[in-house]
């Protein structure tokens, strides 16, 4: 075979690879039924057998993603996992991120790793809190967005009124793919819009295994007994609105993330999930460009380059190793080969290189564009990172979220070094930013983006580090970083105080939002920046 023939073949794989891929991320407010979303769609793709709702019997399992100690204990999902598992072809990358009200920056990293989102919305509920300030960031790095509104088994608000719910709070138009008929005890399914077709649904106990779906002509006589009279009027009235003057579904305007497709369904009995897990493997766009200080990297091009978003301590306790999750955007990568970080400009040997399943993990051989990469990390990555081999290249930097909580961390025995090195590494993760005012090294002030991750950081410390440690409540609320170093800070007054970060640089940290806007009124010459400087 000739040179030119190798690099065509090489090309060509490259490029096939590529084309199968699906990197998306779940996003939701707590409660809305993210988790059991997420283990229904491994159940139908036949990555696990079994799936157990996170607040289901004892006897069943934790969510498969949820590998920390702290999470199996409280049912919630606190970290992003990946799990990656293959489906009708392709090779599916799903960064389960926490759906808990008290999430940390982790949620909003992995959405910058995606290349599309599943948005969860529960029916009785419509858009909340934590999905809006998801859906910014998401907005922000243009992300194609699929809709699943959950729970219509349960009393659910008027289908009309949650798509202008949708359309109005989140300023996204909402275009239906089906309609659902009646819910809670009069839930009887959903009709497909595109296809013509109603799926009869059936109630069956625990929703542990695929549920029958039964697919009928929509003035079938058996589909008419079963959903009654006054049901089926309804529906007939809000599907003609909907024909009528509501969205039609546009790929290019879901592409572009100016359209939602929206469907209904119910994920704790398994109910709508088939067309939506089908629609995530035919509409989800596969790897796109990345954005560089080269211009745009295309996955399909040859030289590899992936960034890192995440980086986790002691996922396995018997090792204490430290993975740094790599996102590929270019490229294939090779289990032992040489790639090039480009803050430190050193080459780094890829010879631990794992692909995860929630806490299992593989050794990878190779891996292309939108695959997620572990790579046990020696203290040689930080997030943000860009690896790459072939000319320098970086991509943009990952943001650090403003912090909303604070806390003042004190060790309640001797254990200094245990106690630095746990919350040097914690904050390495991206779990907490560290901050110390007045030269107080020994009680640093720990700020998260929400107040759950306090209590991780005291579980952690405790069960990773053997450190006894309490953190308690500090009257801040929010931290900004001086831009200019050299600056002279003005006295402050009221609840602030000026502060330095892990790396030294000068932050001030208010006691409220309103301190913040008092102090830039009062101080334009102080420039101040809501994400830590580079």
């Amino acid at each position: 075979m000739s040179v030119d023939q190798t690099d065509a073949s090489i090309s060509n794989e490259l490029e096939r690879e590529v084309a199968r891929r699906r990197t998306f991320a779940i996003i939701s407010h707590p409660d809305a039924g993210k988790t059991t979303l997420t283990e229904k769609l491994l159940l139908y793709a036949g990555a696990i057998e079994l799936a157990g709702a996170v607040r289901g019997r004892k006897a069943r399992r934790h969510a498969t993603s949820d590998w920390m100690a702290l999470e199996q204990e409280r049912g919630i999902s606190i970290t992003a996992a990946a799990l990656e598992f293959e489906l009708d072809g392709r090779r599916m990358a799903l960064l389960d991120t926490p759906g808990h009200k008290d999430f940390s920056e982790d949620t909003y990293r992995a959405l910058i790793a995606a290349d599309s989102v599943v948005m969860v919305i529960d029916a009785a509920n419509g858009v909340e809190e934590q999905t809006r300030k998801l859906f910014e960031v998401c907005r922000r790095h243009r992300l194609p967005i699929l809709t699943f509104i959950n729970k219509l088994d349960r009393p659910a608000r008027d289908p009309l009124e949650l798509l202008d719910d949708l359309e109005r709070t989140l300023g996204i138009a909402a275009a239906p793919v089906n309609w659902p008929i009646g819910s809670a005890d009069a839930f009887r399914g959903v009709y497909d819009i595109d296809r013509r077709h109603l799926l009869l649904y059936e109630r069956e106990a625990q929703g542990q295994f695929r549920a029958p779906v039964d697919i009928a002509a929509l003035d079938d006589p058996a589909a008419l007994a079963l959903i009654g009279d006054s049901v089926y009027a309804h529906f007939i009235e809000s599907l003609e609105v909907i024909r009528a003057a509501g969205t039609a579904y546009d790929f290019t305007e879901y592409r572009a993330g100016r359209q939602t497709p929206v469907f209904f369904g119910s994920a704790l009995t398994n109910f709508g999930l088939e067309p939506f897990l089908r629609a995530i493997v035919e509409l989800a766009p596969p790897p796109q460009p990345r954005l560089s200080d080269a211009g745009p990297v295309s996955p399909t091009d040859e030289r590899f380059t992936g960034f890192v978003f995440k980086i986790q301590a002691n996922m396995d306790p018997r090792h204490r190793d430290r993975v740094a999750f790599v996102r590929v955007c270019s490229g294939r990568f090779a289990k032992d080969m040489a790639l090039v970080n480009s803050r430190i400009g050193r080459p780094i040997r890829a010879s631990r290189a794992y692909r995860f399943f929630g806490r299992d993990r593989e050794t990878v051989n190779d891996a292309y564009a939108g695959d997620i990469v572990g790579l046990v990390n020696p203290g040689q990555f930080a997030i943000g990172d860009t690896l790459h081999t072939g000319a320098t290249v970086r991509f943009s930097d990952v943001p650090r979220f403003p912090a909303e909580h604070f806390g003042r961390a004190r060790l309640q025995d001797t254990r200094y070094k245990q106690f630095d090195e746990g919350l040097r590494q914690l904050e390495e993760e991206g779990l907490m930013q560290l901050f110390y005012v007045d030269g107080g090294r020994r009680e640093p002030i720990v700020g998260v983006v929400g107040a759950l991750q306090l209590d991780v950081i005291t579980s952690r410390l405790r069960t990773e580090y053997g450190v006894d440690a309490q953190i308690e409540t500090a009257s801040f609320a929010a931290a900004r970083w001086v831009a200019d170093p050299a600056i002279r800070i003005p006295p402050l007054g009221g609840g602030a105080a000026v502060a330095l970060d892990r790396l030294d640089r000068r932050a001030i940290l208010f006691a409220s939002e309103w301190e913040v806007q008092y102090f830039e009124r009062q101080h334009p010459d102080v420039a101040l920046l809501a994400e830590s400087p580079a």
